[in-house]
């Protein structure tokens, strides 16, 4: 009862009003009893105030007043729980000593010199621009230069050694994308009197999409620029539907392994974003958690067909009965996995119902430039009903330069993403959907049993689709992130709880790849058990290290000078100046 705040002080209320009447209700005695009381605290009062002249009591009252609300929305307020806020004013409070300012300052600046050395370090041979030349580059002098780029280029992601980030790779799908884009280049779904065509291409790729997820009549979407954006779109349109039932601060429950896209929903439409923690052994949600988390101002649940650390799906069907009984919406977060469940059956790899054949679910995002295989920056949201997607529209009836509209995040968009994306769709087929589901959960699969295998390491949970996610509790498992490193593989580090993972594409299923990554990790592993209890350096070390860190705005702030750092142009010269 008392997780819902709201619903707790409406009770409390209740209850003084109800203990008011009983009193009002019993006999006379009592009734002059407490009349007598109350005449005796008033001239308590009136006895302590008779030294404070009018105007002061105004401006007493007021002041508690205000000091009173300050109190209640710092301590009751929608944002992040009571224990965060009170760990964040302290570390805030801690910074601002100047031994610790000093020391933060310090280490923020040989975190950069790092970076700047390793991550950022300029390649021999690569030429900075830091303006526009006064005239011109031809084409060729402009390939020339791309040419010569490819030096920064350090991993080969066609050898299948990522995780994730390449999905395909395939020649001919490259060729086909390179001839659509060019024919489509100059194209803009924002006028859609210019390019019906595109318009065309893009409801049809919608279309296609709600019946793979099994949508009804009034089922229907929209083509994004990418899974956040779904994810974005979606939490918009709950917003609003809160807005319209009188909810002032609609919420999100999701479990703590959903992407970090809800986490930006929340920061960019107000939200409160309420995380529910997950099983230990198999990483999917508490549902009980889950159950306790819903109060009057929760306006959608969330679920991931599979997450993104672990691979794991989420208990949908039960997800959804909860959204059903409390009247709320039911987001399937399928940005991974959209292109790999709906066909696992076909490939002989059943699995539980997970899409709009389950009452309840409401919306489902999945990422078209993931598993299937178009290029990036398109993904699908889907609603089950019209009524739904109509509130993630942003309308301006009333602009000068006319009556604006757009459906998504964007304005003016790349047509050509669209086309590309159609064209890879339909050159796919369901057949070569089903083919390259069946060989990446194979391998997934195989994955799964080798490293479970392998001593001194384990899979979290029980992934069945495209990811494993690996963890260790003889070792840090930072250490075997080094080793694999050190081996050309690029794989992706996690946290809480501390582990590595390998999203399978179809680069993996090649003859081979499978193989040598469990036999270099066998190699790592066994030489790491050696001495376990050895500490991780490098880049390794910095993973490591940013997890124990309890000031979590401190984390943020080296996040922040990474992204800085990108969006620079670093050359040799800077390079030396920063580090001296």
């Amino acid at each position: 009862l008392f997780h819902n705040r709201n619903m707790a002080w409406k009770w409390l209320f209740l209850c003084l009003l109800a203990a008011l009447g009983a009193l009002v209700w019993q006999s006379e005695k009592t009734r002059k009893e407490l009349l007598r009381e109350l005449g005796e605290a008033r001239a308590y009062v009136n006895g302590l105030a008779r030294h404070w002249e009018g105007w002061q009591l105004i401006f007493l009252s007021v002041g508690a007043t205000l000091v009173a609300h300050w109190l209640l929305s710092w301590l009751f307020g929608e944002g992040e729980p009571l224990k965060q806020r009170i760990k964040n004013s302290v570390f805030s409070l801690l910074r601002k000593i100047p031994y610790v300012h000093n020391y933060v300052q310090k280490e923020m600046a040989k975190t950069r010199k790092y970076l700047l050395e390793s991550v950022f370090a300029p390649t021999p041979g690569v030429k900075c621009r830091k303006k526009l030349p006064e005239k011109g580059l031809t084409h060729a002098q402009i390939l020339e230069e791309i040419a010569s780029m490819e030096k920064m280029v350090d991993i080969d992601w066609s050898k299948g050694w990522v995780s994730g980030a390449v999905y395909s790779g395939d020649p001919e799908l490259t060729n086909l994308n390179t001839e659509v884009y060019r024919r489509f280049a100059w194209s803009n779904p924002l006028h859609t009197e210019v390019f019906p065509n595109v318009r065309k291409m893009e409801a049809e790729i919608i279309r296609w999409c709600v019946g793979l997820f099994n949508g009804g009549p009034d089922a229907c979407g929209a083509v994004t620029s990418g899974g956040t954006e779904s994810i974005l779109m979606a939490m918009r349109s709950y917003r609003q539907l809160g807005y319209e039932r009188g909810i002032k601060h609609p919420e999100i429950v999701c479990p703590v392994s959903t992407h970090a896209a809800f986490d930006k929903a929340a920061d960019y439409f107000c939200m409160k974003l309420t995380h529910v923690p997950v099983d230990h052994l198999t990483r999917k949600v508490d549902l009980r958690a889950m159950a306790r988390a819903i109060s009057s101002n929760t306006v959608v649940l969330v679920g991931s067909t599979p997450q993104f650390p672990h691979g794991i799906i989420d208990p949908i069907e039960d997800i959804a009965k909860l959204a059903v009984k409390h009247g709320v919406g039911m987001h399937v977060d399928a940005c991974l996995g959209g292109f790999i469940l709906p066909f696992m059956a076909r490939a002989g790899y059943p699995i539980e119902p997970f899409d709009f054949r389950v009452k309840g679910v409401t919306s489902i995002s999945a990422d078209t430039h993931k598993y299937g295989y178009c290029p990036k920056g398109t993904s699908v949201l889907m609603y089950s009903s019209k009524e739904l997607r109509r509130r993630q529209y942003f309308m301006a009836p009333d602009w000068q330069g006319g009556m604006y509209g757009s459906p998504t995040m964007a304005g003016s968009r790349a047509g050509a993403l669209v086309a590309a994306t159609w064209a890879t769709l339909i050159h796919m087929g369901l057949e070569g959907y089903v083919e390259a589901t069946r060989k990446i959960v194979a391998t997934t699969l195989e994955l799964k049993a080798g490293i479970n295998n392998i001593p001194g390491v384990y899979v979290l949970g029980d992934p069945k689709a495209c990811v494993v996610s690996v963890g260790s509790k003889d070792f840090d498992i930072h250490l075997l992130s080094g080793a694999m490193t050190a081996k050309r593989w690029n794989l992706s580090v996690l946290q809480f709880p501390s582990s590595i993972h390998l999203s399978v594409t179809l680069l993996h299923t090649k003859e081979g790849v499978a193989k040598r990554l469990l036999s270099d990790m066998r190699e790592c592993v066994g030489k790491i058990m050696l001495s376990p209890k050895a500490k991780p350096t490098g880049a390794a070390a910095m993973y490591g290290m940013s997890q124990s860190i309890p000031d979590r705005s401190l984390v943020k702030d080296f996040g922040t000078m990474f992204l800085d750092l990108c969006y620079e142009v670093v050359d040799s010269e800077k390079t030396q100046n920063s580090t001296t």
